[in-house]
């Protein structure tokens, strides 16, 4: 499609539109629900901003045509610039109708400055030959995964709270959090990759497709495991520095959730760089939707056995239900042992990395120096254990080295 701008500009035309009534609706509906809220009517008016941003977020276009430089550049002069906006302008909690505004008007803002490059791409639109509804049902079904990937946010927080108390709600987001910021890294492929393998999948080359999964699962093991042990490795001082004394004990609960790096690397090459691409969203819905029924049960019996304990536990399983119920749909297409030949590399580099950075650890002291030592240190033995056992990455490195060169 992207090569044919007719059809290309239709097309953004026809979702555009779809997206701008949708979310046109549903800032109304929020409106009629804002007029009988009274309590932090200001700051809800201030937050509904983001439902208009959403509606102007074309961001998605540009990573469908592979051209990533346009968002992320906008994505860093624009925070740079409200962060100096906040530090200016925010003096006191007195101002926090101010944060908000600033925050919520710079994604504004991040999405509109996008729009003028679209005439590099696309043409005018023409309105009567548009046709909106062909694209309801295919929207519908990829929202459904995104109703089950809330549920996994919120649904672990709500019951800890309820279950037990809104003190161990908030250690749990704080780990939470944490592990996000990691899996940030992790899944970027993710964005980089799924418009690539859609563009490969149109084109029937099956073979590139599978390659291509091998290489980006392949990838993912090698930066997500060393992630996951390395932060397991300095959690309990780590977590006293990063969120203070008062939430000590988040670094009992980071080692355990850190876990889901690994587990949400895999699944994100399985569901959203194979799955998706290749028309199979069907069997990504049913993959995430299982998760969020895993968690659910599990949480009821271990919240209540195990409190804290019992909400991570269940992510970390829920988190693996995902992952294994995508290596099912994908086996008859995908050489599941092919995937998993360097594993056991990564895994054994990152272990002797974990004995190393946490004997470091143990008598350095938890300040941003000592854990930048620890993570150099930790960087660089897991790099010469893994070319020492010659994993796959390494030649995959080699090979796209040969091919810079060979381009020069």
């Amino acid at each position: 499609m992207r090569d044919d701008k007719k059809l290309l500009s239709q097309t953004f035309w026809e979702i555009s539109l779809l997206r701008i009534i949708v979310i046109s609706i549903t800032y109304v509906i929020f409106l009629i629900f804002l007029f009988f809220v009274q309590e932090y009517q200001s700051y809800y008016f201030y937050q509904s901003i983001l439902i208009l941003s959403a509606g102007l977020d074309i961001s998605w276009f540009f990573m469908g045509m592979e051209d990533f430089k346009k968002t992320v550049l906008r994505n860093i002069v624009l925070k740079v610039l409200s962060l100096i906006v906040i530090f200016i302008f925010i003096k006191s909690q007195n101002d926090l109708g101010l944060y908000i505004l600033v925050i919520n008007t710079s994604a504004l803002l991040s999405n509109l400055v996008l729009w003028p490059y679209l005439k590099i791409y696309i043409n005018k639109p023409c309105l009567k030959k548009l046709n909106i509804i062909k694209h309801l049902i295919p929207s519908l079904t990829l929202f459904l995964p995104q109703i089950a990937t809330q549920v996994y946010l919120v649904l672990n927080k709500t019951m800890l709270g309820y279950m037990t108390n809104v003190q161990n709600s908030g250690y749990y987001e704080n780990t939470d959090k944490l592990i996000k910021i990691v899996l940030a890294i992790v899944t970027a492929t993710g964005t980089v990759m799924l418009p690539r393998m859609a563009n490969i999948f149109s084109s029937g080359n099956y073979q590139l497709i599978n390659k291509s999964i091998r290489q980006s699962f392949d990838f993912v093991s090698f930066i997500s495991i060393p992630m996951a042990f390395g932060l397991a490795s300095v959690a309990d001082k780590f977590s006293i520095w990063f969120f203070g004394k008062e939430f000590a004990i988040t670094g009992q609960l980071i080692p355990i959730l850190s876990i889901v790096i690994i587990l949400i690397g895999w699944s994100n090459v399985l569901g959203m760089q194979y799955l998706l691409p290749t028309n199979q969203t069907k069997y990504f819905t049913i993959s995430v939707t299982v998760g969020a029924l895993v968690n659910l049960f599990l949480n009821v019996f271990f919240i209540k056995l195990f409190g804290i304990f019992g909400a991570i536990w269940a992510t970390v399983i829920s988190e693996c239900t995902v992952t294994l119920v995508q290596l099912y749909y994908v086996k008859n297409n995908v050489n599941i042992s092919r995937l998993f030949i360097g594993v056991w590399k990564y895994a054994l580099s990152a272990g002797i990395m974990f004995i190393a950075v946490r004997s470091l650890n143990n008598w350095m002291t938890g300040s941003l120096i000592c854990f930048i030592i620890q993570g150099m240190v930790g960087a660089i033995i897991y790099v010469v254990l893994v070319i020492i056992l010659r994993a796959p990455i390494i030649l995959q490195f080699f090979q796209v080295k040969e091919k810079f060169i060979n381009r020069k």
